[in-house]
């Protein structure tokens, strides 16, 4: 199914290229600024598709729990977003010796949108800041991943987890509402929870924790 809905994305998006490159000398500016708009909600079609794709694919992961470090995943993580954003200067504290038994892989996907996540929504302020650490609560490890971005009001935050809900407005931070879901299908796969606290304009936290080993 995805293929064939990505087929005719494709042609719509291919097409208006092609009328921009070939006859742009018959298209006046408002005509080509819609073309833009057409191949903008042709791509932005096709990410939703990806994302919904790796949303149902996570249900279906095959699950191997080994002792994995999650300092060292976050840092790869993080060396990506630096790499691919080279422009941006944003402080990144990452707690050493962060241990856990989980799928490295999936827990590399929860990083790549929990720390992607801060990164987008730190853009705006003028010394962005990303922790990722752990805090000892009782007999369970807490993991989190916090930044000084421009976080949200709680009392609208009741659905964040749920596909396609977002507090923030395309055109200030984009994106397509799926990360969070998937972040959340992913903790819980691995056997923990997840969950958050945000001040408006002030920052967000991501908890969650992971079950522990048990002791035969």
């Amino acid at each position: 199914m995805s293929h064939d809905l990505r087929a005719p994305l494709r042609s719509i998006d291919g097409f208006s290229q092609l009328l921009l490159d070939k006859h742009a000398g018959n298209l006046d500016a408002e005509a080509q600024e819609y073309l833009r708009f057409v191949r903008e909600a042709a791509q932005r079609m096709g990410e939703l598709i990806d994302d919904l794709l790796l949303l149902s694919r996570v249900g279906r992961a095959e699950l191997r729990r080994d002792r994995i470090d999650l300092s060292s995943i976050a840092r790869v993580v993080a060396e990506e977003l630096e790499k691919n954003d080279p422009d941006r200067q944003v402080i990144l504290c990452i707690q050493d010796q962060l241990l856990a038994e989980a799928d490295s892989g999936l827990m590399r996907v929860a990083f790549e949108n929990l720390i992607g996540n801060a990164w987008k929504f730190t853009v705006k302020v003028s010394e962005p800041r990303i922790e990722v650490g752990a805090n000892q609560t009782g007999e369970d490890t807490v993991f989190f991943v916090r930044d000084n971005g421009a976080g949200f009001d709680m009392q609208h935050a009741e659905n964040l987890f749920r596909p396609f809900q977002r507090l923030h407005s395309e055109s200030d931070f984009p994106g397509t509402g799926i990360g969070l879901s998937t972040c959340r299908k992913l903790i819980e796969l691995c056997g923990g929870r997840i969950w958050f606290e945000s001040t408006l304009e002030q920052g967000t936290a991501f908890f969650f924790t992971l079950p522990r080993q048990k002791t035969s």
